[in-house]
């Protein structure tokens, strides 16, 4: 089970949660790779909440997306707010 940060503010889990939020970073067949970080960091640094998701396929255990968006949340200095399925949610901690 993958681990969501604590102390996220209320509004933020709601946001996040919400379907109506676009996805703005597909991960493709490469995986996760310097790019993507890249710009999960810049959008990050303009919205302060980023969706992802990765491509049917990618990611298809459950350990595989928990190592994935981990990763991706320690290299960007983020956390974790939201994750189902393929998809997750990454908030830059400031509101």
């Amino acid at each position: 089970m993958i681990q969501i940060s604590e102390k996220i503010p209320q509004s933020i889990i709601r946001q996040a949660k919400d379907k109506s939020t676009p996805i703005t970073i597909r991960i493709g067949k490469e995986g996760i790779t310097d790019s993507v970080v890249s710009e999960l960091s810049d959008q990050l640094s303009k919205r302060g909440l980023v969706k992802t998701k990765a491509n049917r396929g990618m990611l298809n255990s459950s350990s595989e997306r928990t190592e994935a968006f981990s990763g991706l949340a320690d290299a960007t200095g983020s956390r974790l707010v939201h994750s189902r399925g393929n998809t997750a949610v990454f908030w830059s901690g400031r509101s």
